[in-house]
């Protein structure tokens, strides 16, 4: 798996919101959707966002 579908799983199997998620990583949730479907490059400073606002380590999603 990528790391977008692993972060994608991780989000729907803890039932979290991905609009919330977004807004505190400080990603649009256009940009977010685009990311999680794997249509927009997930880059490592967006990752570092994501997984803050997951709380969550990125080595996780690797």
């Amino acid at each position: 798996m990528r790391v977008y579908e692993n972060v994608r799983t991780y989000i729907k199997k803890n039932g979290l919101n991905q609009s919330s998620i977004a807004k505190k990583a400080g990603i649009s949730a256009k940009n977010f959707d685009a990311i999680l479907n794997g249509k927009q490059t997930l880059c490592l400073d967006d990752l570092r966002a994501i997984c803050y606002a997951l709380n969550v380590r990125p080595e996780k999603f690797m």
